[in-house]
């Protein structure tokens, strides 16, 4: 009778060899999906610290668009008087705040990740882009809430007889997204990365939000801006993920191809410059933070 040996080769190697990272290009990227259930875990975690021991719960995400996109429509268009392209005040404000709110939400969760989870990262080896990219994923509810209240306003004003005419580029809404989603995350891992050793980037990074907000086309039109500094406003690459957005579902604003593509190129460049400092970060920062 003879014996044959087992094929050791033929079994999956489930090993994991823990080691410093050297090279700055080493990013390790293909571990995120190996590691997506330790995401969705994340994402789980994010939803229950959020809405546990609240009374209205997700109803948050329906009250505050609804009051800000009020106080917006009284200050910035009945007493400010800045137009809005023949747009519905609240429809226009409402509009570049469902998308705004993402980002910043994006950005502002992204940007303490090392400081807010150093108790975890400190005890157990995972990758730690799961942390920030569970946050952009988490946010999709929110979005998802205040995009369905915004198309019922859309619906019940084009009804009404409103001047809100919808297009094709309606189809673009994912590409606007994963736009909004990577600037975010690639903004706020940069920001959480400098702050293991600048702490005051924390206090600042909301203010900074805030200010960025006023330098894109939530509260006016791009066209209102004189044509001899409006490639300041552009520099934003939100600019014209906002223009686009409200340009698709109202059938009003400023949509350009071009701009879209430097929007698109300087969003990648932000994300990847932002993984590349987060891994190398993340070598070191338990002996700083």
């Amino acid at each position: 009778m003879m014996h044959t040996e087992p094929d050791i080769t033929s079994k999956k190697d489930w090993d994991i060899i823990i080691q410093p990272k050297t090279k700055w290009f080493d990013l390790h990227l293909a571990d995120l999906l190996c590691y997506r259930d330790l995401t969705m875990l994340f994402v789980w975690r994010d939803f229950v610290s959020t809405y546990k021991q609240t009374i209205l719960g997700p109803l948050w995400h329906l009250i505050t668009p609804l009051i800000t996109t009020v106080i917006f429509t009284i200050i910035f268009n009945r007493i400010a008087d800045i137009p809005t392209d023949g747009l519905p005040p609240f429809l226009f404000y409402m509009c570049g705040l469902t998308a705004w709110n993402y980002f910043a939400d994006c950005l502002n969760r992204t940007s303490g990740t090392f400081i807010t989870n150093a108790y975890i990262f400190g005890k157990v080896y995972f990758p730690r882009l799961t942390v920030p990219f569970s946050v952009v994923l988490s946010n999709l509810f929110k979005f998802i809430i205040q995009f369905a209240l915004f198309i019922g306003f859309m619906l019940y004003f084009g009804l009404r007889g409103s001047s809100v005419h919808p297009n094709l580029l309606m189809l673009l809404t994912p590409y606007l997204l994963a736009l909004m989603a990577a600037l975010g995350l690639g903004a706020g891992i940069i920001v959480s990365s400098l702050t293991i050793r600048y702490r005051d980037l924390q206090v600042l990074v909301g203010f900074g939000v805030q200010l960025l907000m006023y330098a894109t086309p939530i509260v006016y039109p791009l066209s209102a801006i004189p044509p001899k500094y409006r490639w300041l406003v552009l520099m934003n690459p939100m600019t014209s993920v906002i223009e686009t957005f409200r340009y698709a579902f109202l059938g009003n604003g400023i949509f350009n191809i071009l701009y879209l593509f430097y929007s698109t190129g300087a969003t990648l460049l932000i994300l990847f410059l932002g993984i590349l400092l987060f891994n190398h970060v993340e070598k070191t920062f338990m002996d700083t933070v």
